[in-house]
């Protein structure tokens, strides 16, 4: 059920993946200014992710969903008729605090709703739902950005609010089997608590420098792609569906078959290969190199993004996964808050040659970091979450 209104949700997902070209193309902002619309995007989200987390163990992981789509589908509705810059900044931070939330629930109900050993499987089950979902949403965006700029923020809207009835009907029928996620499982603790982790907070900030680099797919890779390579929006958005086709054949066998792999070992090698994807769109021409980027970061996300959600799942505390996995959601927000704005700064006073070497490195420096994290936590006897004293090795 959970899975299937993400699908619903992402089908729909048009209106972040062009916003960019939106504020550029159709309002005639500058790139410096659509980034700094990102910015603000991204302030919201990291403002929401650790406060949505909390109301997750406080009043259910499934609420929040709700709440979120059907709220975010509204604003997006609404977004088309926002003009003047300031007018823009505050509407893309509102629709950040109200459509973000929706990212630590989705963990916290799967992470309640699944066993820890099949955790893994479950969160690649999200991201298949996901993925066959922007396999759909971005492709269909990319032609109706040629026809109509608006028409993204409607159709975008529209499938958030249906998501959310979605979720609203069917949840009234499967409470037995969800209490948890429903009603949330607060426990004492409070964030002070969880900022004294190390292991959390080192590996928070080993996700950072990726996470920056990986966002770039939303601002400085349109501009590239769209303005210095001349690609059409069609083609843009045909790459989108070409990185959740990847997604929907390969991640779950991918992941099923590195399973025995230490998270140290596949993290590193999921942040090296986004680092070495994106910066080797410093040789990419058209469409056909840009595609062969596109193929090579892919597979970084497939190992890293789902490795990361069940690292944090094993390690958080049970009755504060809300908390961490807010916080978790929380260093997506800063990066898509810090990555987007800075990219089209370095792009516009550099050249992408410079953009494209910075993230490279950056993802070297992400893919060393994780070499470094603590072993795979594994399940003690009372089934508490403890971790290997030993490195793990692959």
């Amino acid at each position: 059920m959970v899975c299937a209104a993400n699908l619903i949700n992402r089908a729909g997902t048009m209106a972040l993946p062009f916003m960019v070209l939106y504020l550029t193309r159709r309002l005639g902002l500058s790139p410096g200014q659509a980034g700094l619309t990102i910015t603000a995007y991204g302030i919201g989200a990291m403002i929401t992710g650790p406060l949505a987390g909390r109301l997750c163990d406080r009043v259910g992981a499934v609420r929040i969903m709700r709440y979120s789509l059907i709220v975010s589908g509204i604003m997006l509705l609404a977004f088309p008729w926002v003009r003047g810059m300031g007018a823009i900044l505050v509407s893309s931070f509102l629709l950040a605090m109200a459509s973000e939330a929706f990212r630590p629930a989705i963990l916290a109900a799967l992470t309640e709703l699944i066993a820890p050993e099949q955790r893994r499987a479950g969160f690649a089950l999200s991201r298949l739902a996901v993925n066959l979902g922007m396999s759909v949403g971005p492709a269909v965006g990319g032609f109706l950005a040629m026809i109509s700029f608006p028409s993204l923020f409607w159709v975008d809207g529209t499938t958030s609010i249906l998501a959310g009835i979605f979720l609203m009907v069917l949840s009234r029928t499967e409470r037995a089997g969800s209490h948890r996620a429903e009603t949330g499982t607060m426990v004492p603790g409070g964030f002070s608590r969880l900022f004294s982790d190390r292991r959390m907070l080192y590996f928070l900030s080993a996700l950072l420098p990726i996470l920056v680099v990986f966002f770039q797919h939303v601002s400085t890779m349109p501009l590239f792609l769209v303005r210095d390579l001349h690609l059409s929006e069609a083609l843009y958005g045909i790459l989108f569906t070409l990185n959740t086709a990847i997604v929907i054949l390969i991640e779950v066998p991918l992941n099923t078959a590195m399973a025995h792999w230490s998270h140290r070992s596949s993290l590193a090698l999921g942040a090296f290969l986004v680092g070495s994807g994106f910066g080797a769109m410093a040789f990419a021409t058209g469409f056909g190199t840009a595609a062969a980027t596109v193929v090579l970061w892919t597979f970084g996300e497939m190992i890293l993004l789902p490795g990361t959600s069940a690292y944090v799942a094993e390690i958080a505390p049970r009755g504060r996964q809300g908390k961490y996995l807010g916080l978790y959601t929380m260093t997506f927000s800063v990066a898509f808050a810090i990555g987007p704005s800075l990219g089209t700064q370095i792009l516009e006073r550099f050249g992408a040659t410079v953009l494209w070497a910075a993230v490279f490195a950056a993802g070297c420096l992400s893919a060393g970091m994780m070499t470094r994290i603590p072993g795979r936590p594994i399940l003690s006897a009372a089934g508490a979450p403890r971790t290997e004293a030993s490195p793990e090795t692959p």
